[in-house]
C-alpha cells in the first residue's frame, strides 16, 4: 500500500494541468498521518506558488486568527493537514485569481484521505470545498451553507473565505465572529490537546 509520503511525491510532480497554469505547476500540500485537523482551501495565490507555503499570506494571517492559532502550530502537519481544491495557482481572471482547476480534487482528495485516517475535523474554506464534499448538502451559497454550520459540525465546518476582499461579507454577518469562530477556537484547540 502506498504511503502517504509516496503520494505526495506523486502530487508534487503532476503536471496534468500544465498547460492551463500561467505560472507552471507546483502543488502545495502539506500533512501526515496523524494529522487530526483538515483544511480544505481554494487554491494557492501567487504568493503562496513563490514560497510553497499554504496559507502564507494575509488569508492565512485571518485564518490563523480564527483558529487562535500560532504559525508554529498552524503548519505543523503532525496534527494539520492542508490541502487545497486546486493544487495549483489557477491564474488571474478579471476580479481576482481564477477558480481552481477541476481535475485536482476529483484526481487527489480520495486517494489522500484514504491515508490520513485520523482527521476529526474539516474547515470547507469556501465554496467551492463546499460544493464539492457537503454536495447536496451545500445550500446554494456559501452564505446559507455557512449560516448553517451547525448541520455539518462537529466534523465539518463551512467557512467563507479569509480573504482580505471578504471584509465586507464579514461586516455583514457579525454573526459569524460572535457564533462559528469561538466553536473553532474550543473544537480546535480540543483536537490539538490531545
Amino acid at each position: 500500500m502506498e504511503t502517504l509520503p509516496c503520494l505526495f511525491e506523486r502530487i508534487r510532480a503532476c503536471r496534468l494541468c500544465e498547460a492551463q497554469l500561467p505560472l507552471g505547476p507546483r502543488p502545495v500540500i502539506r500533512g501526515s498521518e496523524q494529522s487530526r485537523l483538515l483544511i480544505v482551501g481554494q487554491a494557492p495565490g501567487t504568493r503562496v506558488h513563490a514560497s510553497g507555503i499554504p496559507w502564507d499570506d494575509a488569508s492565512g494571517e485571518r485564518l490563523r486568527h480564527w483558529l487562535a492559532l500560532d504559525k508554529d502550530r498552524f503548519y505543523d502537519e503532525s496534527h494539520i493537514a492542508i490541502m487545497p481544491m486546486g493544487l495549483c495557482y489557477p491564474g488571474r481572471g478579471r476580479s481576482g485569481d481564477l477558480p481552481p482547476r477541476p481535475e485536482c480534487a476529483p484526481l487527489w482528495h480520495h486517494q489522500v484521505l484514504a491515508l490520513m485516517p485520523n482527521i476529526e475535523l474539516t474547515l470547507l474554506v469556501g465554496q467551492y470545498a463546499q460544493q464539492f464534499y457537503l454536495g447536496k448538502g451545500f445550500r446554494g451559497s456559501l452564505t446559507e451553507t455557512v449560516t448553517h454550520w451547525r448541520a455539518f459540525a462537529p466534523t465539518l465546518v463551512p467557512l467563507p473565505h479569509p480573504s482580505p476582499r471578504n471584509t465586507l461579507w464579514l461586516k455583514k454577518n457579525p454573526w459569524f465572529e460572535v457564533e462559528v469562530v469561538p466553536f473553532l477556537r474550543q473544537r480546535v484547540a480540543q483536537l490539538l490537546a490531545t
